[in-house]
């Protein structure tokens, strides 16, 4: 079956000026603001979502870089050698409200990962997470405050984020199995 396209290029920015938004609406104070984006899409979306609420409020919010590979829990049906790429964080994390940013929600199982490794960077006061799509199908308890865009998909779905930065497209596609 062929894939078909849920958000467009125009549709993929709007959510994230979406998500912009109800950062701004919540968080009157954006000095102990930080963004820790998921490798490899996450940390675009993130990225783009500190320019545009720098763009609006004037105020430089710093972004971390995570690889949840060696914190997954079925690191060993991925590959026989995984190839991590490299976590930066290079700011204190105590006492920060730290907004973790990945591209698709599904499981919470990615998710979970990265609240870990978090976790062994210091004690944020806050975290909260920020998906420009969530599709379901839960296996933890883990919710996004910030979504662009909630679908309904069959478990066995493939959903496709493409990113300008990576993939010289912005786009969502869901691909049925």
């Amino acid at each position: 079956m062929s894939p078909k396209i849920l958000m467009n290029d125009k549709e993929v920015r709007q959510s994230i000026l979406k998500i912009k938004q109800s950062i701004i609406k919540e968080k009157k104070d954006l000095k102990n603001l930080v963004f820790i984006g998921i490798l490899t899409r996450g940390v675009y979306i993130a990225e783009r979502l500190i320019n545009e609420i720098k763009n609006e409020k004037k105020i430089n919010i710093p972004l971390g870089v995570i690889d949840i590979t060696f914190y997954r829990d079925d690191i060993d049906s991925i590959a026989k050698q995984p190839l991590a790429k490299e976590t930066k964080i290079n700011f204190d994390l105590t006492d920060k409200e730290v907004i973790l940013v990945d591209d698709v929600l599904f499981t919470g199982r990615s998710i979970r990962a990265a609240l870990d490794e978090i976790m062994d960077f210091g004690r944020p006061k806050r975290v909260q997470l920020a998906v420009l799509i969530d599709r379901g199908h839960r296996e933890l308890p883990i919710q996004a405050d910030y979504v662009g865009k909630s679908i309904i998909t069959d478990y066995k779905d493939k959903v496709k984020v493409k990113l300008k930065e990576v993939d010289n497209i912005d786009s969502v596609v869901l691909i049925k199995e």
